[in-house]
């Protein structure tokens, strides 16, 4: 049944709109997700909007707050499934370049703050992909991921400085 509903919602009324898919791609892709595995990642996400509604609950105040950190939570599943450090990298740079095609040092940044990233503990690569590039506001990541919002600074401040810290040790910045 919810299959069939799905197939109904996607060609009639899509819960995501054109944006809200790019942006979960884009976390999807952030978070460690292969390539080929961003169709089926967006289409969880889909999914779980879906059994919301079949379970009765109401719709999320914010879809595009509440798909990016749902997305965000199926990258993780995914790095805590597979070591993906070097893999993670180099689909980084290739994303980056395809965006951004401006030479070298844009793929040696771009692989650089993919490794950091990688390091970074769960939680903080979390709060960071969801504050600077799917631009969430603390307030609607403490509220998603039922933390306060002192954390969720706290985490972002940690992160950054942890960050910072290996581009300046690898002498990229």
């Amino acid at each position: 049944m919810l299959r069939r509903r799905a197939r109904r919602v996607q060609q009639d009324d899509d819960p995501l709109d054109a944006a809200q898919e790019r942006r979960v791609r884009a976390v999807l892709a952030l978070g460690g997700v292969p390539q080929a595995d961003l169709p089926d990642g967006v289409q969880q996400v889909r999914l779980r909007l879906l059994e919301r509604e079949a379970k009765g609950y109401e719709a999320p105040r914010d879809v595009s707050a509440w798909a990016a950190v749902v997305a965000s939570n199926l990258a993780m599943d995914w790095h805590r499934a597979k070591k993906r450090q070097e893999r993670l990298g180099e689909r980084l740079a290739s994303l980056r370049q395809h965006e951004h095609p401006s030479g070298e040092d844009t793929s040696v940044l771009s692989l650089a703050v993919a490794q950091g990233l990688d390091e970074l503990p769960d939680q903080q690569r979390q709060v960071l992909l969801l504050r600077f590039f799917a631009d969430l506001p603390v307030r609607s990541i403490a509220q998603e991921l039922g933390v306060p919002e002192g954390t969720v600074k706290s985490r972002l401040h940690t992160a950054v400085r942890a960050l910072r810290a290996r581009l300046h040790e690898d002498e990229v910045v």
